[in-house]
C-alpha cells in the first residue's frame, strides 16, 4: 500500500522497486482484499479502483489459491501460531513455495523473516 500512498515514509523504496521491476508481478489474491479494507481506511476509495485498472492492464497477475495451498496455510498458521501469522500472510508464503520465487516484495519483514518456505533457506525480501 505505500506506493499509493505518497505520505508513508516507505512509498519511496516501494515505488523505485516496482519501477525497476522487470516482468510479470505477481500478486496472491487474498492481498487484495487487505489491501481493499487498508485502503479505504487510509486513501480512499479510488486506490482499490486504480489498483483494479492496473491489473486489469496487466500490471499485475492476480494469482488464486489451490487446494494445495488452502492445506498450506492451515499447515503455517499452525506451525507459527505463536507468531500470530494471519491468513494472508500464510497465503502469501504458500504462493511463493509453489511458484518457486525466492524473492518478496514486503514491508513484513517480523513474520517473512522467520517463516521457512520449502524451497529455499530464506526468502530476500524487499525492498532491503
Amino acid at each position: 500500500m505505500a506506493t499509493f500512498d505518497r505520505d508513508d515514509s516507505d512509498h519511496e523504496p516501494c515505488a523505485e522497486l516496482l519501477a525497476r521491476v522487470r516482468g510479470v508481478r505477481v500478486v496472491p489474491a487474498p492481498v487484495l482484499v487487505e489491501f481493499d479494507y487498508f485502503a479505504a481506511r487510509k486513501l480512499g476509495r479510488r486506490a482499490t479502483i486504480t489498483l483494479t485498472d492496473e491489473i486489469r492492464h496487466g500490471k499485475y497477475r492476480i494469482e488464486d489459491l489451490t487446494d494445495a495451498d488452502y492445506q498450506r496455510v492451515a499447515d503455517l498458521l499452525r506451525a507459527y501460531d505463536d507468531l500470530r501469522v494471519g491468513f494472508v500472510d500464510a497465503a502469501v508464503l504458500a504462493v511463493v513455495e509453489r511458484l518457486r520465487e525466492p524473492k518478496l516484495a514486503t514491508l513484513d519483514h517480523r513474520h517473512f523473516s522467520v517463516m521457512r518456505p520449502r524451497h529455499v533457506d530464506a526468502l530476500e525480501l524487499l525492498p532491503a
